[in-house]
């Protein structure tokens, strides 16, 4: 996990108040248990009868920002201030991550004041023996979790890659299944295992293993047969079955359709019991397009198998078996987790259409040096047909200015032979920042041409960003901590962005509507009108919100009455234009009203203040903007050279914890969260406000659902239960279960890697988690409306816009 963390610190008054906060909070939960070097660092100064608080989680992208000055976890109604935890390092690792040495270090120094250590749970699981062999201990846990390099702080680390989080690298997935069977898929591919029901006895379990070997066997690709899927081992743990087992694989070919081709070829799948070798062919394969499933009969502890095309001859003009198949070839671009001034990109040809998310890169050079392994990020991927096996010529081009691929790589070479092996190709390109500006993502150009210089194929790639600055963690310079002696004049940076200025006038609405009936609840329900027959409400924009009602789901719009903005249902109105409504005074609202009603939601909803602190002071690029519309006109630049701050980011954080400090002392009657919201609309950052909508409802989400997320993993996107099982592992404790109040965790998992597919359409994630929970048996939005507020705040953010900030005002 990314830290740089001073372990021996006193936090003991930081956790006086804690045991109220334990019974409330969801995140309260054992620091890391996963990691044993991240384990230790609070544990040392908690009382027994304390909970453990989860600050860092395997997840990295959970905290994929690491903001200066990082808080710990808090949510809106329960927050929690460890700032202590996150201190400097020290000046002898000045600048540079702890390494797994310095970690154990500083155990083995808390091990010698036992009376200070709480009691420790066993981290390695069923490694207890392992505590006092310092050397086996740190040996069991990389041989798990591999530590691989990624780039952090560029500053710090004197623009060097360094030592930083923790990952697993290994492309596979195992599943523990009883008599009743189910389906196994590798990750990200279309490789799957079927074990039937009856496979095995009641009451016994097959626990089914899933690789994918990236390079074919070279034996099997030759004039006659050229592989077309990865090497797949596949693993067994119980061999007294009853039922064969079904592998099913996309393969990455079809035979043409001519009749020679028909007659000569033919896609076979070869299995054997060790990874070289000799393979035997396999007769019980099925065929549906370009799909291939196997029975396996033979069942052994370890098997391996692989998909290919075969001829029985070749019959000129054919000269090998490409000329009887069309073969796709995919190619993937592969970088590090983040960008930095000089950073190498590596571009991969597989014979198959397997494209990993990770891969492992051995043969990387720096300065004329062999680095070690690092484990490069998937960036983008492509398919294309090739028609036969040929040189190709790969160009990467920088389509912008401030980054070039350096000259001597700016054309690479992959040769005919290469691609005839079936093997995984590689070829590195070094990118390097032109100039000394701020750091950005960029887009890039992948081109393949023949020799014949004739374009083959070509597609965009889009880098990740630069790393995330940890100036608040890591130790600063001497000259910049005696700049205040020196009194030197403050760097004055112009804002890149203009924020227009926010204009508290009348809504401008276009579309009413009329109400068709009275409708007055008995019990009220946050966020839905309520009108009497006759009454004109002005409607926010005519598109339609799908949501429950008291007993069932219906289309609303979005409306204004009496000063307040709520859903009216779609068939209790009629649509008028605004040269048709009469009176209209009870549907007028001011830009202002509307600002604080729409943002209502983040008063309930839960957040992680240390991602919202990241994720503002990242996106918003003026600093004295934020301020003054947060009422903090009085933030000088005094404030910040006391600090020592020096770019704009870090700025924007200090107003950001300014405004934290202010709420957390008068609690009663302001909510941090909120007033955030109010200010970020005020000076019109809708897309972040956006991103902080869809981050916080499915946070709140998670939490809300409990044990009852499988269930909406069920309808929103078919999870097996399998596939479920295999969410809840990494938070399960000794005895196989999750904890119900940690049921949060996969619950978050799944919706976050659910969102992920929509990309940029937060209306639509919105709308569909809504729909969905509505739909469950007892759904939670019943009683849970904040979903209903968020989608009324992103179907508001047009007519906001369009009403508060006009063109003419922003010239004057």
């Amino acid at each position: 996990s990314e830290s740089k963390l001073d372990l021996n610190i006193d936090c003991s008054d930081v956790f006086k108040h804690v045991h109220a906060v334990s019974k409330t909070n969801p995140f309260w939960n054992e620091l890391s248990a996963s990691n044993p070097f991240i384990h230790d660092i609070a544990a040392s100064n908690r009382n027994e009868n304390n909970k453990y608080l989860s600050v860092l989680k395997e997840k990295p992208y959970l905290f994929s920002r690491v903001s200066s000055n990082r808080d710990s976890l808090a949510s809106s109604g329960d927050e929690l201030d460890i700032d202590c935890l996150l201190r400097k390092t020290s000046a002898r690792r000045s600048g540079r991550s702890k390494s797994v040495s310095d970690f154990l270090d500083i155990i083995d120094k808390q091990r010698l004041n036992a009376h200070k250590t709480a009691p420790q749970k066993p981290v390695v699981s069923d490694t207890a023996w392992l505590q006092n062999d310092r050397e086996a201990y740190k040996m069991a846990w990389l041989s798990h979790r591999q530590l691989t390099r990624s780039c952090l702080d560029l500053e710090a680390m004197s623009h060097s890659l360094g030592w930083a989080q923790t990952q697993a690298t290994d492309i596979h997935v195992v599943c523990k299944l009883n008599h009743e069977g189910g389906s196994v898929q590798l990750p990200d591919s279309d490789i799957n295992v079927h074990i039937p029901m009856g496979h095995v006895l009641p009451g016994e379990y097959q626990e089914v293993g899933l690789k994918a070997i990236l390079n074919p066997p070279l034996s099997l690709n030759n004039e006659l047969s050229s592989t077309v899927s990865p090497l797949i081992e596949l693993t067994l743990s119980n061999l007294n079955t009853r039922e064969a087992i079904f592998l099913e694989v996309k393969v990455a070919a079809e035979v043409r359709n001519d009749p020679l081709s028909q007659v000569m070829t033919d896609i076979v799948c070869f299995y054997s019991l060790n990874k070289e070798g000799p393979f035997k062919k396999l007769q019980n394969c099925y065929f549906y397009q370009d799909t291939i499933q196997v029975k396996l009969t033979d069942l052994s502890r370890v098997m391996y198998t692989v998909i290919a095309v075969q001829a029985n001859k070749i019959q000129p003009p054919a000269t090998n078996i490409w000329d009887y198949v069309h073969r796709t070839v995919s190619v993937g671009i592969y970088g590090p987790k983040y960008i930095h001034p000089s950073f190498t990109a590596v571009f991969t040809v597989f014979g198959h259409n397997y494209i990993p998310r990770k891969l492992t890169i051995c043969d990387i050079k720096k300065g004329g040096k062999n680095m070690p392994p690092v484990v490069f990020q998937l960036w983008g991927k492509h398919t294309f047909l090739l028609e036969k096996p040929q040189d190709l010529n790969i160009s990467l081009i920088s389509c912008d200015p401030d980054f070039e691929v350096k000259m001597e790589n700016e054309s690479k070479s992959i040769k005919e032979e290469e691609l005839k092996t079936g093997e995984m190709v590689r070829q590195q390109f070094l990118f390097s920042m032109l100039g000394s500006g701020e750091m950005h993502f960029f887009v890039f150009l992948v081109q393949i041409k023949d020799l014949k210089s004739s374009q083959v194929m070509q597609f965009c790639v889009t880098t990740p960003d630069p790393a995330p600055k940890l100036s608040g963690i890591v130790s600063r310079p001497k000259r910049l901590q005696k700049r205040k002696e020196i009194k030197s004049a403050p760097l004055l940076l112009i804002p890149t962005v203009k924020y227009p200025k926010f204009q508290d006038k009348r809504l401008n609405i276009n579309t009413y509507g009329v109400a068709l009936k009275t409708v007055l609840r008995q019990s009220k329900i946050d966020y839905l009108l309520e009108y009497f027959k006759g009454d004109t409400i002005a409607l926010l924009g005519e598109d339609k919100v799908k949501a429950i009602g008291q007993t069932k789901i219906k289309e609303w719009y979005v409306g204004v009455l009496r000063r307040k903005v709520g859903l009216v249902h779609c068939k209790n109105v009629k649509v008028i234009s605004k040269e048709q409504a009469m009176d209209i005074a009870d549907s007028e609202l001011p830009t202002r009203n509307l600002v604080e009603q729409i943002a209502l939601p983040f008063k309930k909803l839960t957040y992680i203040y240390s991602v919202v602190l990241s994720t503002v002071s990242e996106n918003v690029y003026d600093w004295r903007a934020l301020a003054d519309v947060l009422g903090h006109s009085h933030v000088s630049w005094d404030d910040f050279n006391e600090a020592y701050v020096d770019k704009e980011s870090e700025r924007v954080a200090h107003v950001v914890k300014r405004l934290k400090e202010d709420c957390h002392a008068n609690k009663k009657k302001r909510l941090f969260l909120y007033e955030l919201v109010v200010a970020l609309l005020k000076i019109d950052c809708q897309g972040l406000v956006a991103r902080l909508t869809q981050d916080t409802v499915i946070l709140t989400s998670a939490v809300k659902l409990g044990r009852y997320w499988r269930e909406l993993a069920e309808k929103l996107a078919r999870l097996t239960k399998q596939q479920i099982e295999a969410y809840e592992v990494p938070h399960q404790e000794k005895n196989g279960e999750v904890a119900l109040e940690m049921m949060w965790k996969p619950a978050y998992d799944f919706l976050y890697t659910w969102a992920a597919h929509y990309g940029d359409s937060y209306r639509d994630v919105l709308q569909d988690l809504q729909s969905a929970l509505d739909k469950m048996k007892n759904p939670v939005t019943k009683h849970w409306r904040e979903l209903a507020g968020a989608l009324i705040l992103v179907n508001c953010m047009d007519v906001l816009r369009a009403s508060a900030f006009s063109a003419k005002e922003e010239e004057e």
